[in-house]
């Protein structure tokens, strides 16, 4: 059993109404004062961020029958407009976690061994290691120079 959810879109000059199919798993209407809706909570999270506009996250849910499901979120912000959030999202079940794992390694893999082989991609962890130094001795020396 699925429900149907509708929401409006704004974009490109015209409105449009989008209906989603919304799984059982996420919304179950239950009374427990939360609109009728069942509390979702993550067993395990991880956020990255990504840039200004986005951001991913990686969360682990729990279903009634005490299964575990992979959460993968991009939210974007629109600065602008209306100042709000998109978010898309992709529910991977346990039966598909090996699978897909598999296949996210083969493409990035693909990318950086065929694609681009010449490009560092290890150069962004690096300046952000750099940056975390920097932050961290300015700390540092600000500390001795108070005491």
């Amino acid at each position: 059993m699925a429900a149907f959810a509708c929401r409006e879109v704004v974009g490109f000059g015209a409105t449009r109404k989008i209906y989603l199919l919304v799984g059982v798993k996420e919304h179950i209407a239950v009374e427990n004062g939360n609109r009728g809706r069942r509390e979702i909570r993550s067993e395990f999270s991880r956020k990255q961020r990504a840039g200004r506009r986005r951001t991913y996250f990686f969360d682990l849910r729990r279903t009634r029958a005490d299964d575990f499901y992979l959460v993968l979120t991009e939210s974007t912000r629109h600065f602008g407009r209306d100042g709000g959030m998109e978010r898309h999202k992709i529910f991977i079940y346990k039966e598909d976690i090996n699978r897909f794992l598999d296949n996210l390694q083969d493409t990035v893999d693909y990318l950086k061994d065929e694609l681009m082989p010449d490009y560092d991609f290890d150069e962004f962890m690096r300046k952000k290691e750099q940056a975390e130094r920097e932050r961290y001795e300015e700390e540092y020396y600000d500390d001795e120079e108070e005491e």
